[in-house]
């Protein structure tokens, strides 16, 4: 049984920067990292790959042979890669004896609301592989300061939960950010939680640009209200104990948790009791050479 996380959400909300975070944060705590990137467009990757769609499909060939645009060239990619399911398969075999999975996905987000390819990949991969995988939705923290926008965000992860089936965390990321976005209309807790919308309601009654929708927004949020599936997490990917906290979540939402209990509290216990250098700028060469020496403190001020 293998487990991992598939990356999704907008472009921006910063799925590359989480993907490198996480895979220098999860080896301090034990498991063996791989990161297999599934975005053809994201050709300046800060991490090091396990798997990289662009020797499978570049999406700069789709769009130039095919004369689309990058919108529709993704969504070939990910047709493409359906249809070559087994080479992304027989990529991962090799992975899954011993390392933690983490799937970066493109920011196109028809891909994981309203088309199928996606969703198609992902079931083929559980059900051939035995994966135990969990979507991370990220949100960036600064549509929270913008009631419409934050209605939209609510209304793109319920979508997204209802299409995808799968076990989701959502996640307001640059949340250390979210100060500088401006004063927020209701504390924290009010957009985390999804709490009572009819005050949101209130506020987009005061845009004058907003009136003419009322009614609109009013049955939006009353379907958002009616599934109550959607809350938040928060995320600051340079602080420890915020990805730590995370990473606890999904380990309850994929069963990570209770596939290995003991391993897990032991895990944790390896950040908890001692200082934990963490800096998710660090090169791949301190973190491997940390790995392999216990006793090895990275210096993240050095040039090394």
């Amino acid at each position: 049984m293998v487990f991992g996380q598939l990356i999704i959400g907008p472009p921006g909300s910063g799925k590359s920067t989480y993907c490198n975070g996480m895979s220098q944060f999860l080896p301090l705590i034990g498991r063996k990292v791989a990161v297999i990137n599934l975005d053809p467009a994201n050709d300046a990757l800060p991490y090091e790959c396990a798997v990289n769609i662009e020797d499978l499909v570049k999406l700069s060939d789709v769009m130039n042979e095919h004369s689309l645009g990058p919108n529709g060239g993704l969504v070939y990619c990910m047709d493409y890669l359906e249809k070559n399911i087994d080479w992304l398969e027989s990529k991962l075999k090799p992975l899954l004896k011993d390392h933690y999975l983490l799937f970066d996905f493109p920011g196109q987000v028809e891909l994981f609301f309203l088309h199928s390819s996606v969703k198609e990949v992902i079931m083929k991969l559980i059900k051939k592989l035995n994966l135990r995988l969990t979507a991370v939705h990220l949100v960036d923290a600064h549509l929270c300061s913008d009631a419409g926008k934050y209605i939209s965000a609510l209304l793109l992860s319920l979508s997204t939960m209802l299409h995808m089936e799968l076990p989701h965390v959502n996640v307001f990321s640059k949340i250390d950010l979210i100060e500088s976005y401006g004063k927020l209309a209701f504390n924290l807790d009010y957009y985390t939680d999804v709490q009572d919308l009819s005050y949101l309601q209130q506020s987009l009654d005061q845009d004058p640009r907003a009136a003419k929708y009322r009614k609109l927004t009013k049955e939006l949020c009353e379907v958002i209200e009616n599934f109550s599936l959607v809350n938040f997490t928060t995320l600051d990917i340079q602080d420890k104990e915020s990805v730590g906290n995370l990473v606890k979540l999904i380990d309850k939402t994929n069963g990570y948790i209770f596939a290995g209990i003991d391993e897990s509290a032991v895990e944790f216990s390896k950040v908890a009791v001692r200082q934990v250098d963490w800096d998710y700028y660090r090169v791949a060469a301190v973190q491997e050479k940390y790995m392999k020496d216990d006793d090895f403190e990275p210096d993240i001020n050095s040039n090394a």
